[in-house]
């Protein structure tokens, strides 16, 4: 079937949420229409974008659990977290994530009940003791899985406290009261010096961290005792900031700190709600800002935020992710890091994040929120929250029984959705412009972007198709026809299962996610 040039525009019309570039303007009308049945994917090599960082998840908080269950069943679940290795069928045996999140834990879990956090899940132990001497036999199940990471390739390791030490917090617990910073100035040198302790620490046990995020969703208030966490003024953090950079460069450490985990997007740009606590852009990387952080030398050049709240209605979503693409573009070489998402909240009706679901539903919403935070936001780096969650929520790569020493444990369509970025889109891998048809605009019910390896011998597509109907897509490079080298696809029948590509064209089902690879690429 041949796509007239009639017929096209109206399918343009209808689509929406359609976009490309940053720097191309939304054009808003109906994000239901269908994609065209046949259609030429084209990757332009000189429209260059970000490089990417890593894909990443977190041990919160089950590991301190899991990685004490028996041998067997906590080595399968760090196996497909994190490997990158093929069964006899070419099957992958994990998703090859790139980067692995270890919280270190405020001591709630020391203090039991009188924590004062309900769910002991929620509670983490600390390194540090009263006395201030460090137990280094704490947090071993973590530790167990930042050493498994390792030991099959994960490349970085990031730590990150949600509450300081409760023998450092102003009221001795690990969450915060009436929405007030739980860490007094007067401590900031020793929480410093503390998270370079630990560093140490870990290192001295074969782990090599390489950055640390010192706060975590400081717009929050952290009051209710739902598990260990503090808000943080913009001063609160360039002082801590300031005092971790001193604490590390006298540990003769060089891991990178990593600033400011937002609790959402738009606090990155803009003061929104939370007044001395938004815009943190121009608050940390701003010339003039009295909080500028931007040239000590452990200061990567990077901004997190997480995605939570932002992702839906699409038309919105994407707005977001342009005016915080132009806020980062204002800065010389800053990235922009999405260091935590997972589905939470109604989501402008389009899905609920409670209830825990296995199936395709949540992944297919899952690749979108990655796509527009890739391809609008120019994220260089992808997290998502809970690597393996206890919980009936949509918040988990792997569902394991709510059972501390042994149980039973289910791989989620999630798991593989992201595999279907995070194992074939590597460190040093380099976003291209893409174009469907010769329109740089795409459809919210299919999204494609492109990647390039560091020595422009390998382009990686990744299509994701939320329709009810299969797509037949050609493959192009610079407008040569090309013939992809292997593709992977995860639907409701798949998990990133690998698919014979022997025509010029590749089917990409309905309902489905299919990662394509191309080896040989026009000069």
């Amino acid at each position: 079937m041949k796509i007239n040039k009639l017929n096209k525009a109206f399918w343009l019309m209808g689509m929406g949420m359609l976009f490309y570039s940053c720097q191309s303007e939304s054009k808003q009308t109906q994000p239901e229409a269908k994609p065209p049945k046949q259609l030429k994917i084209d990757v332009k090599q000189e429209d260059t974008y970000q490089t990417m960082a890593h894909f990443g998840a977190s041990d919160a908080w089950s590991c301190q659990f899991v990685g004490l269950w028996p041998d067997s069943k906590k080595t399968a679940m760090a196996e497909l977290l994190f490997s990158r290795d093929q069964d006899a069928q070419g099957h992958p045996k994990g998703i090859g994530l790139s980067l692995w999140r270890f919280n270190v834990g405020a001591g709630s879990a020391e203090q039991g009940d009188d924590s004062d956090i309900k769910d002991e899940w929620r509670r983490a132990e600390s390194f540090l003791k009263a006395d201030g001497n460090y137990d280094w036999s704490k947090q071993a199940g973590q530790v167990w899985f930042a050493q498994a990471a390792q030991e099959l390739g994960v490349p970085n390791l990031l730590v990150f406290p949600n509450s300081p030490p409760v023998y450092m917090t102003k009221n001795g617990k690990a969450y915060a009261n009436d929405g007030n910073p739980n860490l007094s100035e007067d401590r900031f040198d020793d929480f410093g010096n503390y998270l370079a302790n630990v560093i140490t620490g870990l290192e001295e046990k074969g782990l090599s961290v390489d950055y640390v995020s010192p706060v975590n969703e400081p717009q929050w208030d952290w009051s209710d005792a739902g598990q260990e966490g503090t808000p943080f003024l913009n001063s609160d953090i360039a002082g801590i900031v300031r005092s971790l950079d001193a604490s590390l460069t006298a540990s003769g450490l060089s891991t990178k700190i990593d600033i400011a985990e937002a609790g959402k997007i738009n606090y990155l740009y803009e003061n929104s709600d939370k007044p001395q606590r938004g815009s943190q852009i121009a608050a940390f990387f701003g010339d003039e800002s009295e909080d500028f952080i931007g040239h000590l030398d452990h200061v990567g050049q990077a901004i997190s935020g997480h995605s939570y709240f932002t992702t839906s209605p699409f038309t919105s979503a994407v707005q977001q992710r342009k005016n915080l693409q132009r806020a980062i573009s204002e800065v010389d070489d800053l990235e922009f890091w999405m260091s935590e998402y997972c589905i939470l909240g109604n989501n402008g009706g389009e899905i609920n994040g409670s209830g825990k679901d296995l199936g395709i539903d949540p992944a297919l919403y899952m690749a979108r929120v990655i796509h527009n935070d890739l391809v609008i936001a120019n994220a260089s780096a992808w997290h998502w929250w809970l690597a393996i969650s206890p919980y009936d929520y949509k918040d988990g790569l792997i569902y394991i029984d709510k059972n501390k020493e042994d149980g039973d444990f289910e791989d989620s369509k999630m798991l593989w959705a992201l595999g279907n970025y995070s194992r074939f889109i590597r460190p040093g891998f380099q976003r291209k412009g893409v174009v469907l048809d010769g329109d740089e605009l795409q459809s919210a019910n299919f999204l494609v972007s492109a990647f390039s390896s560091p020595e422009a011998d390998e382009m990686v597509y990744v299509i994701v198709n939320s329709g009810i109907d299969e797509v037949e897509a050609a493959l192009a490079i610079d407008g040569e026809t090309i013939t992809a080298h292997q593709g992977y696809i995860t639907s409701k029948e798949h998990e990133l299962t690998p698919l014979v590509l022997e025509e010029e064209t590749v089917v990409i089902p309905a309902r489905s996610i299919v990662t394509v690879t191309v080896n040989q690429l026009p000069k």
